[in-house]
């Protein structure tokens, strides 16, 4: 374990070492950047996983279950309207404009600014809502059997949003540094304190939301706030005293926040839409076994779309300030084909181990062969998006980074406006596996459009190169998909386990789809299994060649 932080923290140190003063920007830098990102999503996806696992084990798929996950959709509805989510989103470009200017004290002076606003409009913000939380939980959730109790739940979700908002700026101060590490452990406490929280319950009392609920809080005032203040303090970031509350960066993050707050993106709320369309679909628990698919999903999401997405994010803005536009669209484009490619091969391979996949995760307690078959064709809907995931991750980001809010803004409002009425005719018609299908379409609506917008505005002559690379990678994991399903049938029909099924099923679909990448010559991942193998070769010492 020892040895495995050190390789991160010596690659985290390695990168921030190249930061001052304008630098090339080159495939290994984003790759070693998300290799950092993607390890520290891998081991929270792990942590969340076990939480999920834990809560569906002692919960099961019934109405406690269900007033769990709804407990959350007003506080994570906060943080949408509060461009939480998007706060190091907007401040990193603020931040890396001074620092490649090594104009130290002036990213001070924005850095507190900003990280002052925010912290009160959080605060008065969540008060608003702690207060009225009645009147809006009847509002959403009118068929709520126990309306009373998720009132009660909802305002201890509340109280984890403001330690989330601070907490996000102070990783993106770290990410303005090109230090991923510290900010990386934030999930891993924050699943890790649910746990114990949930275990505490079952061992003193009886199992609850509440006691999942309350390590929560305790989770993100540690992880997402007490070891973020330190990772930024350890960064050289800190509030200087004599900032004027109408510092010129509060205007500046004020109109680079203000279309990601009022904009309604179906990528952005989609975490939203098994709570909000769950309730309309018939059988008890669809809203959790929807959660808990989406969960399984976004594990390959994690360590593919978000951490390339997080790691090219810093030398995207850095290229941006520096007005290297040409460049900044070639890498994008490179970085977009990889992610593309890595993310078709694990939604190729996932496809067709969605049931082992989700009895191995939740077939435990008190949950039934007929929830986990309901989990396996829900995850097989949302696993289809998984390329798509990590193409928008980036483009995005691209948009970010030249500081073109309104784009992405726009873009993702109209979507909405085609997903939402969509989610609602097919959660009634279809149930659960019509709000799976709908929330995998408006992700890849949304990709299509975005990327659209990307190379028709900013870099027109990387489309073809773009479009072919990902032709390439969809072909190839449609027949992996399908090769892989038919070998985890088959040992299913033999009777062996789903740990077996998964065990000989998953390689089979990888060595098909890296063998039919030689053929149709899919770069990106031939090119990812060259950098392997060099440094394997590396690593073996030359008498034993």
């Amino acid at each position: 374990m020892s040895r495995c932080y050190l390789a991160v923290l010596l690659i985290g140190r390695r990168v921030q070492a190249r930061y001052p003063g304008p630098v090339r920007v080159t495939s290994s830098d984003i790759g070693k950047a998300a290799l950092v990102v993607s390890a520290g999503i891998f081991l929270s996806r792990i942590l969340g996983f076990v939480r999920s696992t834990v809560i569906a084990a002692l919960l099961g798929y019934s109405g406690e279950a269900t007033l769990y996950v709804n407990a959350f959709s007003i506080p994570d509805f906060l943080t949408f309207l509060m461009a939480g989510g998007y706060l190091s989103i907007t401040l990193v470009p603020l931040l890396s404009r001074h620092l490649v200017k090594d104009d130290e004290e002036e990213a001070m002076r924005t850095f507190t600014a900003v990280f002052r606003l925010v912290g009160v409009a959080f605060a008065v913000f969540a008060l608003i809502t702690v207060l009225g939380a009645g009147p809006i939980v009847r509002g959403l959730f009118p068929r709520a059997p126990d309306q009373a109790r998720l009132i009660s739940l909802t305002r201890i979700a509340l109280a984890s949003q403001v330690f989330f908002g601070l907490g996000t700026l102070l990783m993106a101060a770290q990410y303005a540094r090109r230090s991923f590490t510290i900010p990386s452990l934030a999930p891993l406490i924050y699943n890790l304190a649910i746990i114990v929280g949930g275990l505490l319950g079952w061992l003193v009392a009886e199992p609850s939301p509440e006691w999942f609920l309350w390590g929560g809080l305790v989770g993100a005032a540690v992880g997402n706030f007490g070891v973020q203040w330190w990772g930024a303090r350890q960064q050289g970031f800190r509030l200087v005293p004599g900032v004027p509350w109408f510092h010129p960066a509060v205007r500046e993050y004020l109109v680079l926040a203000f279309p990601l707050m009022i904009g309604i993106s179906a990528v952005a709320l989609d975490e939203q839409w098994p709570k909000l369309f769950g309730q309309f679909a018939q059988g008890e628990g669809t809203s959790a076994l929807l959660t808990n698919a989406r969960q399984l999903n976004m594990l390959p999401i994690g360590m593919i779309a978000q951490a390339a997405g997080v790691a090219a994010y810093p030398f995207l803005s850095s290229l941006a300030a520096e007005g290297r536009i040409a460049e900044l669209g070639v890498t994008l484009s490179r970085s977009v084909r990889t992610s593309v490619a890595v993310g078709a091969l694990a939604a190729g391979v996932l496809v067709g181990v969605t049931v082992p996949v989700s009895d191995l995760a939740y077939g435990h307690g008190k949950v039934s062969t007929a929830n986990v078959a309901t989990l396996g064709l829900f995850l097989f809907w949302f696993a289809l998006s998984i390329p798509f995931w990590a193409a928008h991750q980036v483009y995005t980001r691209g948009f970010y980074a030249m500081r073109q809010m309104w784009t992405p803004v726009l873009v993702g409002s109209t979507v909405t406006a085609v997903a939402v009425p969509l989610l609602w005719v097919l959660s009634h018609r279809y149930g659960g596996g019509g709000v799976a299908v709908g929330s995998t379409f408006g992700v890849m609506l949304y990709t299509v459009a975005i990327a659209g917008a990307w190379h028709h505005l900013v870099a027109p002559q990387e489309v073809w190169t773009v479009a072919e690379s990902a032709a390439r990678a969809l072909a190839v994991a449609t027949i992996s998909g399908l090769t892989t399903y038919g070998a985890a049938r088959l040992m299913d029909s033999a009777g062996l386990p789903s740990l077996v099924q998964l065990l000989v099923a998953a390689p089979v679909g990888v060595t098909v789809f890296v063998g039919l990448a030689q053929v149709i010559e899919v770069d990106e991942i031939n090119e990812l299994l060259g950098r392997l193998m060099v440094r394997v070769m590396a690593r073996i010492p030359t008498r034993q060649l």
